[in-house]
């Protein structure tokens, strides 16, 4: 076993440059050439690597019982549980009362939905709450008390936990009869606080309010402004285009804020202006002014001013990220140039011995095949020592892309079927599938458009029916064709072709029981359902496929293909920010089940329209929004959904300020800033910000052209690496020298 006091003493021992100063005598690092002095230090290394790696701080307990712990803790299995644990007491949402487990949301055919009894729900969220307690626990002991004092996450950790323990005991107290749990908003963030990159998109936002707040502050006073010109304005005699445009939306000062409101957003143009257009047109003046300066000048410059200071606080996140990379990497480098230095007095070179990274290397958690490229990286510098700026460009070597080489073609005696082979793998095969698949798609939307006006059963599906199994049997035949060409590992080493030919199987197998229940097509093939499904239904479901099926077009065309490649990785790296949109619908959802919940009742039943007919056109009865209430969590989910998009949003707020009250607005309100103006505006910004990293000149010359540099892959890190400072040699030594549970000796 280690020397106990190998982390409260000093851990590196060797002298730098020609000077220096030893290690205190008796220091358990600096006595080399003891087998587990150099196990303690190759594990010590290979957990700075996967900080590194991970972009984690390497500010964490050192010694042998630590280190096992801290590895435990971030393994996949341990990792998993978290995760598992976060979305099991999210979904608890789902569940609990009210519950969303009915078949529809509409208030008029809503079943009573099903209520958990108390104590089942409450069962599996202590056992959620436990899991959150053994996880802050294991963080402030590796961190230790020092560094857990100060660290605000940990310490918002602890106190969620102590108030969501304490609602639960409260719960269960009343019977769970009450009627807010605060618990409830205090759940998402445990997703946050375990994702790195969703706290430092929260603290970009953070950072970006007062920049956001000065262009709100200058849109509330063009709303303002506005509103009490139109009130003065629309102030016209009985009868007249005025008055009907004062009654309808400038009736008073709130209505009057609220219709410039759902202007600004363009959600109800030309709605606001008819009363007052139909009357005379010189009143669109004042609707067009408003629109041109509120909604396309301060809402794009909003837009503008949120994409520059986000991104500029982003940097800064990701500068620190890039300096948490650099310095685990550099304290792996000197715990293994210690290593190297065993027995050497005065070492006349500083580096590591590839041997020794090539060991820690077997002991890193990383996938074998980043790992397999890393050592023959290290392979290739010999017996050479590697020094600091080498070991460092190592870890470049974790963020390309790891090409797999395809599995070998079969190899044929016969030359006639070595040419066969060379035609079939051949691009221009792939060019003649795409074709036909395109005359498939042709095909249907030409009998879409010949039957649109024909129903169902009165359909003659002979000859798509005949044109489908004639290009089902091309399909088959291009699988079974490409197989003999590549083999099948080589066939299924393409993800292309795995699409391929799963949607040819499938497509095959419903062919195949078409026939089977309906037999071959014929004049007048519309018989009567035999089956699971009619024959309309079977035809439907196989065009739909075939359709899925000619997405196989994309790689094939180098433009949609880099557009396609650029949506894959903002889908890869939106975690982060879905993750914030998560957080901010489920406190939302909550609170909207807090505040409106039944507050929509069925017609008949005291609604404030008992018959729909009799509703004004365009209003929440008339339109039939029912569904569109917070009396289940999903419920809520879907409303706040349709409220962001933004079309139509009047009418909720309309239904809600008669149904519950004019406070309702500043719900509605505050909502739409928050998902609409700041998350969506948010989101634009990573959208640009990847479009023009993917668009750059240099970047889509460079992947036209195969540079290996291209190789890389495309995340949120790597995003600004271009434009990221270095960190200096002796910024990372000095921060090295500060190291809570690490001393080195210089």
């Amino acid at each position: 076993m280690a020397d106990p006091r190998a982390e409260s003493e000093p851990l590196l021992s060797r002298a730098r440059g020609d000077g220096g100063r030893d290690c205190p005598a008796g220091s358990a690092s600096c006595r080399p050439g003891a087998a587990p002095w150099r196990d303690l230090c190759f594990d010590q290394a290979a957990v700075f690597i996967e900080d590194a790696i991970q972009y984690r701080s390497i500010n964490h307990r050192m010694d042998v019982r630590s280190m096992w712990l801290y590895r435990l803790y971030y393994s996949n299995a341990c990792q998993w549980i978290l995760s598992f644990t976060i979305f099991l007491i999210l979904f608890l949402a789902f569940i609990e009362s009210p519950s969303s487990l009915t078949s529809t949301a509409d208030v008029r055919y809503r079943s009573a939905p099903w209520d958990p009894p108390c104590g089942l729900t409450e069962g599996v969220e202590v056992l959620c709450l436990l899991v959150f307690v053994a996880d802050v626990s294991v963080k402030s002991y590796l961190v230790g008390w020092a560094q857990f004092r100060t660290n605000p996450w940990l310490l918002a950790y602890l106190v969620v936990l102590v108030v969501s323990l304490t609602d639960w005991i409260v719960s269960l107290s009343l019977l769970c009869q009450e009627w807010l749990r605060i618990r409830r908003l205090l759940r998402p963030f445990f997703l946050m606080q375990n994702s790195s990159m969703m706290k430092k998109t929260l603290k970009c936002i953070r950072s970006s309010l007062p920049e956001m707040a000065s262009v709100l502050l200058l849109l509330a006073l063009h709303l303002c402004v506005f509103t009490m010109s139109g009130m003065l304005l629309f102030t016209g005699e009985k009868g007249d285009g005025q008055d009907r445009e004062r009654l309808i939306y400038f009736r008073n000062l709130p209505e009057a804020l609220t219709s410039l409101l759902v202007l600004l957003t363009t959600a109800n143009n030309p709605d606001v202006m008819i009363p007052a257009y139909s009357k005379n047109r010189a009143y669109a003046i004042f609707f067009i002014v408003f629109t041109l300066i509120g909604s396309l000048f301060l809402m794009n410059l909003l837009t503008a001013i949120i994409y520059n200071q986000f991104r500029g606080y982003l940097m800064k996140s990701f500068q620190t990220s890039l300096f948490r990379r650099r310095l685990g990497a550099r304290a792996a480098f000197e715990v293994l140039s210690s290593v190297t230095a065993e027995g050497e007095a005065h070492p006349r070179e500083v580096g590591v011995r590839p041997r020794d990274f090539l060991q820690v290397l077997q002991r890193v958690q990383l996938d074998g095949s980043h790992t397999q490229a890393v050592m023959e990286k290290v392979r290739s510098y010999g017996g050479d020592l590697l020094s600091a700026g080498e070991f460092q460009k190592l870890f470049n070597e974790f963020d390309k892309r790891v090409i797999k080489e395809p599995p070998p073609r079969p190899e044929y005696p016969s030359p006639f079927l070595r040419r066969a082979q060379i035609v079939f793998s051949h691009r221009y095969f792939d060019y003649l599938g795409n074709f036909i698949a395109l005359g498939n798609l042709v095909s249907i939307s030409v009998f879409l458009v010949v039957d649109a006006d024909v129903l169902p059963g009165d359909r003659d599906d002979f000859v798509l029916g005949i044109l489908n199994c004639i290009f089902i049997l091309y399909y088959l035949l291009e699988l079974l064709l490409k197989v003999f060409a590549l083999g099948l590992p080589g066939y299924l080493a393409h993800s292309s072709n795995v699409f391929d030919g799963l949607l040819t199987v499938v497509l095959l197998v419903l062919e195949i029981s078409t026939l089977a229940v309906y037999r071959f097509p014929h004049p007048g093939w519309k018989p009567e359902t035999l089956g699971l499904l009619s024959l309309w239904d079977m035809a439907r479901l196989v065009n739909s496929l075939i359709v899925v099926r000619f997405l196989r077009i994309i790689p094939s065309l180098k433009l949609m293909a880099v557009v396609a490649s650029t949506i894959l990785d903002l889908i890869r790296n939106m975690r982060a920010f879905g993750g914030i949109l998560v957080v901010v619908y489920y406190v939302f959802a909550i609170l909207g089940i807090s505040l409106f919940r039944g507050v929509i009742v069925a017609p008949g039943n005291g609604s404030l329209s008992p018959d729909n007919s009799s509703a004004p056109c365009g209003s929440f009865e008339q339109l039939e929004y029912w569904p569109n209430n917070f009396d289940d969590f999903a419920a809520a989910l879907i409303t706040l959904w349709n409220v962001m998009v933004v079309n139509n949003w009047q009418v909720f707020l309309d239904a809600y300020r008669r149904y519950s009250g004019p406070w309702s607005k500043i719900y509605f309100v505050l909502w739409w800033l928050v998902s609409s103006v700041v998350w969506v505006n948010l989101f634009l910004a990573l959208i640009l910000e990847n479009f023009l990293h993917k668009w750059d000149r240099r970047s889509h010359l460079q992947s036209l052209a195969g540079d290996p540099d291209s190789t890389y892959q495309t995340s949120a890190e790597l995003l600004f690496r271009e434009v990221l400072e270095e960190p200096t040699e002796d910024e990372l030594m000095e921060k090295l020298s500060h190291h809570p549970h690490l001393r080195l000796c210089r």
